[in-house]
């Protein structure tokens, strides 16, 4: 069968070694046309010369990684990265992104609210959007693992972010990774709840066993998460978006050759991309 690889996109921190040139190059080298593109590669590159990049090479972007965490106990630091944020969003939307992941840190240094921070970072959210609509573009909700709640992000669960996404409407959106979602119950019945308009991208890796660091997420088929599952539910509910390889891998696949992990992940994801039609 032929690969259709014109909904997978690669996550930047997947080849951390390369700068955004470099990525953008390499991704498009393998034949991959889409790209998550990170705060800081894109910053260390500059703005205009990576939309210029990224639109010569012919490159689309699913999601851009990410808010600066929003978790400072000085109140004029966290105006400050209220401020940084929105410029952020400004970026995202100049080189072409069409959302920006939303993360929050954990809660700030010294307390213990985390009810509290969350009703905070609702209250960034609503002041964010205003900015997202301004711009034309989305934030993106990415629920993840309640093991990191503590230190990076409060949004924990995919009902979680279904309801912020009633409260604030279309201008919020999912960005789904099966790493952090695969353990909870709802995740099947959220995904449906939220149907295909809701999902921006979906996110590819796998839980290894064991896992051995904060950052030891696997290639896809190396562990426990039935991909082919999720896959065959989004079809079911007529996701039509882009699908993305997000791995972070401080013993394994970062210290590899970017180029080899580009293609194993290409030749790991292709069967999980394709749309029904091309797999019939």
């Amino acid at each position: 069968m032929e690969r259709d690889l014109s909904r997978f996109a690669i996550n930047q921190i997947t080849t951390r070694a390369w700068s955004m040139p470099q990525a953008i190059d390499g991704y498009g080298r393998h034949g991959v046309n889409g790209i998550a593109v990170w705060r800081d590669k894109m910053y260390d590159y500059g703005v205009r010369q990576t939309a210029r990049h990224l639109k010569d090479a012919g490159m689309w972007i699913p999601c851009f990684c990410a808010t600066a965490w929003m978790n400072q106990t000085d109140d004029a630091l966290f105006r400050n990265t209220l401020e940084e944020n929105r410029q952020v969003l400004h970026d995202a939307a100049e080189i072409g992104a069409p959302n920006v992941v939303f993360v929050t840190g954990g809660p700030p240094s010294g307390t213990k609210d985390i009810e509290g921070f969350r009703l905070r970072m609702r209250d960034v959210l609503g002041e964010l959007a205003e900015t997202a609509r301004a711009v034309g573009i989305k934030i993106g909700i990415e629920p993840i693992h309640p093991m990191y709640a503590g230190d990076r992000h409060v949004i924990n669960t995919m009902r979680q972010t279904n309801d912020l996404i009633d409260e604030f409407g279309d201008v919020l959106g999912i960005v789904a990774d099966v790493y952090h979602c695969w353990w909870d119950p709802d995740f099947e019945s959220e995904l449906r709840r939220a149907g295909p308009d809701r999902i921006l991208t979906f996110h590819y890796c796998d839980w290894l066993v064991p896992t051995r660091s904060w950052f030891d997420r696997g290639m896809v088929g190396d562990g426990i998460i039935d991909i082919g599952r999720y896959k065959r539910i989004l079809d079911e509910i007529g996701y039509t978006g882009p699908f993305e390889l997000e791995i972070f891998s401080d013993l394994d696949w970062w210290q590899r050759d970017p180029d080899e992990t580009v293609r194993i992940g290409i030749e790991r994801c292709a069967p999980f991309v394709a749309t029904r039609e091309a797999v019939r």
